[in-house]
């Protein structure tokens, strides 16, 4: 009679006997796979900290606004007089209009300002960045060096009035909404571009959960755009491209 206890086992045909019930391959070597796993795993995790975290923490500079503008003040009727408009958007247009041929006037420049803040002696209001613009820009009549979020390329050309009068997008769509904003947002440069992070996307890695047509300013963007209102003919090259 055979020793069963004794009696070698033979492996079976589909893995090693040793690994539990047959299910990994003979030829697999558990523990170095899972620890080539392991060292894959921290090599993507090390590798994700550095080109989502680290890299763009080198790769852009961030810079206040020479002076801070009170959106939300300047749109409260009840404390500011003078900006024409019932609306919102039409008191954005107040300063940021059009002018009579159709072309865009952007950020207002100083002469806009003095037609409420005329007087450096006398400002509207109590607050220190008031004076401190009275006194620094209307007294010496020096124009507001502001770093623009939007800027685009000079081989870049954008029609406001074709956007916003003609095709009815709201400015905050793009902008977002700068309206309640009490106070300007950092300027954030790319170090090697010189363009805002604005422009290129606000996430390096490109991937958003809720992505919104103000996270960034590039041409398939727009070339998105367009083709979901059915303009795609303004995708061709030299429509934007000047």
């Amino acid at each position: 009679m055979k020793n069963l206890a004794n009696s070698p086992k033979k492996p079976s045909k589909g893995g090693d006997s040793s690994s539990p019930a047959g299910f990994f391959p003979r030829w697999l070597n558990i523990n170095i796979a899972v620890q080539d796993g392991v060292f894959f795993l921290l090599g993507l995790i090390g590798a994700l900290i550095v080109g989502w975290i680290i890299f763009p923490a080198v790769l852009y500079s961030k810079q206040a606004q020479p002076i801070n503008f009170n959106h939300a003040l300047h749109l409260d009727s009840e404390k500011v007089d003078g900006i024409d408009g019932k609306t919102k958007a039409e008191k954005c247009e107040f300063c940021h209009g059009f002018r009579d041929d159709g072309s865009f006037t952007g950020i207002p420049k100083l002469e806009k300002c003095t037609e409420c803040h005329d007087d450096p002696e006398s400002p509207l209001g109590e607050t220190p960045v008031e004076k401190e613009f009275m006194k620094k820009y209307v007294a010496d009549e020096k124009e507001i060096p502001w770093l623009v979020y939007s800027k685009q390329p000079d081989c870049v050309y954008f029609s406001h009035i074709a956007h916003v009068k003609m095709g009815t997008i709201a400015c905050a769509t793009c902008h977002g909404d700068f309206a309640d904003n009490e106070k300007l947002p950092l300027y954030v440069k790319n170090r090697l571009t010189g363009y805002s992070i604005n422009i290129w996307g606000k996430r390096i890695s490109g991937f958003y959960w809720n992505k919104k047509p103000s996270d960034r300013m590039k041409m398939d963007d727009c070339a998105r755009c367009h083709t979901k209102m059915e303009q795609e003919q303004n995708n061709a090259c030299f429509v934007c491209h000047k």
